[in-house]
């Protein structure tokens, strides 16, 4: 469907974003998500994607993202990473939704999105979310009162894993010093389960709550950090940049997904 080394002109199906001071270069045969030296002032992102503003999505299930990829450095602050979501919101935008993702994703200390238990709040990680499903929805009423509850260890530690599994969320935390280094990360995304993998190793096999909905493809940096956990902390900014940073895309290949094939 979409196959692009980077090494002519960018493949017709893509969209480039550049907010703030983020910087998107086609350059030796690569593809450079870029942000220089930069304070917290205001929002930053460099960002590729198949979809425009009008958030047209087009792509379903079972499809195979195949991308390779690189930091400059292992220290990145603010959000990156590269997947399938429904782009729910963004700064500035009145545009709204429940958000729905299968991607891997970092997010820098400043963040804390502590969805799954045992899994850190931030770092570099594959993960899935679906706040589109019934079971979600169907919790919500029962926020104001849980959420206070989740500050009680053992009642977060035994309860949790039901909003966690209501919210489709699967997660698992990947070494922060593969982003300084060339790997190669594939996505399955199957109508029941997703299989997440690095240099053809699989890292996480989600099995629950995947979205069939149509989504696009993203592949960003930004200086956005998120406060989100089921303890009922939420806060939202931007972080200094105090170095400049850079994501590497050196292919990008999402095609469908072939029976027998994972």
């Amino acid at each position: 469907m979409i196959h692009d080394d980077f090494n002519k002109a960018l493949h017709p199906a893509w969209h480039i974003t550049e907010q703030g001071i983020g910087q998107v270069n086609h350059k030796n045969n690569a593809l450079h998500l870029s942000h220089p030296v930069h304070d917290k002032s205001a929002y930053s992102n460099a960002q590729l994607s198949d979809y425009d503003t009008n958030r047209q999505f087009n792509l379903r299930p079972p499809l195979r993202l195949t991308l390779t990829a690189q930091a400059n450095t292992a220290d990145l602050r603010g959000t990156a990473g590269f997947g399938f979501w429904n782009h729910p919101f963004a700064p500035g935008s009145s545009h709204l939704d429940l958000p729905q993702a299968l991607w891997f994703f970092f997010a820098s200390q400043e963040s804390n999105m502590a969805l799954a238990q045992d899994v850190p709040g931030n770092g570099w990680k594959a993960a899935t979310f679906n706040a589109k499903r019934l079971p979600f929805l169907g919790l919500l009423p029962t926020a104001p009162l849980a959420m206070p509850l989740m500050n009680i260890p053992a009642i977060y530690d035994s309860l949790w894993h039901i909003g966690q599994r209501a919210i489709g969320v699967s997660e698992t935390a990947l070494d922060s010093a593969l982003l300084a280094e060339k790997h190669t990360y594939t996505l399955d995304w199957l109508p029941h389960e997703a299989i997440f993998k690095v240099d053809n190793d699989i890292v996480l096999h989600a099995k629950h709550g995947i979205t069939q909905n149509p989504l696009g493809f993203v592949a960003w940096l930004d200086n956005q950090y998120a406060i989100v956990s089921p303890k009922g902390r939420f806060g939202f900014g931007f972080v200094d940049v105090p170095h400049a940073q850079t994501l590497t895309l050196h292919n990008i290949h999402i095609e469908a997904h072939q029976a027998g094939g994972v």
